[in-house]
């Protein structure tokens, strides 16, 4: 009789554990049923469209989401207040999912398909408010999938602003917070699914500052000293400069302050610079020069000048082992299909795009996987991947053809369109995760190739040097 009992209870605890198993399926499955509520966290920071340093509102949203399923947060990390870590579990390995949520100055729009201010001061044109969620979806759904199977490890959820020119991944890698990670995992809103080798652009930023002396521009011009002066004869001589630079880099600016009235000799103006190139050393290089042309330009006006480098930020560094796996991930889980409602939408985004019709296909879709790829813009991310194994995809956020940080990104992005690219993103990390905790040998395979293609004795240091966080650099 006893031992009868004793199987009988043995049985009863074997079925209660295999119930209790949670399966890769399971857990994309458990993602779908909680696709509401996530819209709803994403759409909230769509409209609290909250720019760099400044995003209070979205990253508590994000904090109390997290904490309430039982991740330890950690705020104000790396000296940025709206920055933030989110832990469960310990040990190795340590899986890191990035999450942004920072809008863009001077986006502001309605999610309706013609080009109609929402009468804010940003907007989410690159789709951070989707780039947060699915990766706090994620977390999530491997912490749950790691409870339910008692799995081993940490995984962890880094909550990081300012993407957009503010570089907070730059000062949080600076702090060491992913030097005990072992493989670092990011998406990225886009207008397809695509989970190829990605690149990315070097970058440095900085605002020139010049300072003059005023005058009456009529009365006593001979007596000011025009800053404005400086800032234009700088530009002439950067703009010169392009033609002696690599045809692959790329130089930007823009005049943030030029003065306040036509008949004042202005005494202060300021001129905002960014130089790109898929080279940091060749980017350190053009920026040097940019420097002097400043020099030069403060020379001949007789004004002084002054420099603060806002940001800087590494190429991407790829890693293939991991950049496959994640395209099969995306591969398995694919795109969506629009509805009758979402063509109308995409077919009036395509017409603003100068295209004849909505093409779903890339949508529906994953792109073929290639190892090489061209770089465009740039992102802290790329930093990240020269501390840990690093790697990312996009997904059909927006409508196909839609290009970033425009008003047609913004309009799909607050739609059911940019949720549903959103949900493919969440599922893709969420598998790429648990595959990485469930086989040892694809970390130290990674590790194996971020090591070589790093180099031997290679030490990070980052663009920006020791400057503290540009808390103020969208003030």
């Amino acid at each position: 009789m006893k031992i009868k009992l004793f199987f009988l209870i043995a049985s009863f605890l074997i079925c209660n554990l295999i119930t209790a198993q949670k399966s890769k399926q399971d857990m994309l499955a458990a993602i779908d049923s909680k696709s509401e509520a996530y819209e709803a966290i994403a759409q909230e920071i769509w409209n609290y469209a909250e720019m760099g340093y400044q995003e209070t509102k979205s990253s508590n949203l994000l904090q109390k989401t997290l904490q309430e399923e039982g991740f330890q947060i950690k705020t104000g990390v790396a000296e940025i207040p709206t920055a933030f870590t989110a832990e469960y579990g310990s040990g190795y390995p340590v899986i890191a999912i990035l999450g942004e949520f920072d809008a863009l100055p001077g986006l502001s729009q309605q999610a309706v398909p013609e080009k109609k201010s929402a009468g804010k001061v940003a907007g989410h044109a690159c789709g951070h408010h989707l780039f947060g969620t699915a990766s706090s979806a994620a977390a999530i759904a491997v912490k749950d999938w790691m409870k339910a199977n008692k799995q081993s490890g940490t995984i962890r959820f880094y909550g990081c602003p300012a993407e957009e020119g503010g570089g907070a991944k730059v000062y949080m890698s600076r702090e060491g917070l992913f030097d005990d990670v072992d493989i670092a995992l990011h998406w990225h809103p886009s207008s397809q699914n695509a989970a190829s080798a990605a690149a990315a652009l070097a970058n440095i930023s900085a605002k020139f500052r010049f300072h003059g002396v005023s005058a009456h521009a009529a009365g006593a011009p001979e007596m000011g000293r025009s800053s404005l002066d400086a800032v234009e004869a700088m530009n002439v001589m950067v703009n010169m400069m392009r033609e002696h630079i690599p045809q692959e880099a790329r130089i930007h600016y823009v005049i943030t302050d030029g003065g306040k009235a036509p008949n004042v000799v202005p005494d202060f103006a300021e001129v905002y610079y960014y130089a790109r190139h898929n080279r940091r050393d060749i980017v350190r290089g053009i920026f040097e020069r940019i420097i002097k042309a400043g020099e030069g330009a403060a020379l001949g006006t007789e004004t002084t000048m002054e420099y603060e480098i806002v940001n800087g930020v590494h190429e991407l560094l790829p890693n293939l082992t991991l950049q496959k796996l994640v395209h099969s991930n995306l591969t398995k889980i694919g795109g969506f299909t629009y509805t009758d409602e979402e063509k109308a939408f995409g077919n009036k985004i395509a017409l603003s795009l100068g295209q004849k019709e909505l093409n779903e296909s890339r949508s529906i879709d994953v792109q073929p996987y290639k190892e090489t790829a061209r770089a465009y813009g740039s992102t802290d991310v790329g930093d990240v991947s020269f501390v840990v194994p690093t790697v990312g995809f996009g997904t059909a956020t927006w409508v196909p053809g839609t290009p970033a940080h425009s008003w047609q990104a913004v309009a799909a992005g607050g739609t059911s369109i940019g949720t549903k690219g959103m949900m493919v993103a969440a599922k893709t990390l969420t598998a790429t995760a648990i595959d990485l905790f469930s086989n040892e040998d694809l970390i130290k395979k990674a590790k194996i190739e971020f090591e070589e293609k790093r180099g031997k004795g290679f030490v990070y240091k980052p663009l920006l040097g020791d400057r503290p966080p540009a808390l103020d650099y969208r003030k």
